[in-house]
């Protein structure tokens, strides 16, 4: 059966890792951009990985251009930027696309293991919804994120448990994560 330790994916220096050397651990992956509304969700992401990394804990942050352009630069300009200002220390990859022909498997994987059920309710879940719609016409049927900060969490076995939209709550995600530690 494959899981999340079956993929291989590029470093920041565009070397391949395989994420099979995450067994045994619990994983948050996080596609980012440096200039969206939820940016902000880097600290809190920085503040859950310091808390838990000891107990068997990582994040794996992904950048991606596909939402508005909100992740401009290159790979090492966009580390530059989270290490700087949100002082994060999780293990971020190389700049990748999450929909469409050019998607990383990785990402259609999880989509496809957890699809997208909305973003909930409110005000906020309601406007992303239309902006979403609007950018991910372009990918049809391969709009597999619809946002920027969709994470997914993976339990010690890589098996995809839950999928967590940027409207999400923090404090649910970190709750779900404690849950698997």
């Amino acid at each position: 059966m494959k899981n999340v330790y079956d993929f291989t994916v590029k470093d920041m220096e565009g070397q391949d890792q395989s994420l099979g050397q995450y067994k045994g651990k619990v994983l948050l992956i996080v596609n980012t951009a440096t200039k969206c509304g939820f940016t902000p969700q880097y600290n809190e992401l920085e503040e859950m990985y310091r808390e838990f990394k000891d107990q068997g804990f990582e994040i794996l942050d992904f950048p991606c251009n596909q939402f508005a352009n909100q992740a401009p630069g290159t790979t090492e300009e966009i580390h530059k930027v989270c290490s700087l200002k949100f002082g994060t220390e999780f293990p971020q990859f190389e700049k990748i696309d999450v929909n469409g022909e050019n998607a990383d498997p990785l990402y259609v994987y999880l989509a496809t293991e957890k699809p997208f059920e909305g973003f909930g309710k409110g005000l906020k879940s309601f406007g992303l919804e239309k902006f979403a719609q609007k950018n991910n016409k372009t990918f049809g049927d391969k709009a597999y994120i619809k946002w920027n900060f969709t994470k997914f969490l993976i339990d010690r076995e890589g098996n995809v448990c839950q999928r967590f939209e940027p409207t999400a709550k923090m404090t649910e995600v970190k709750e779900a994560v404690k849950s698997l530690l």
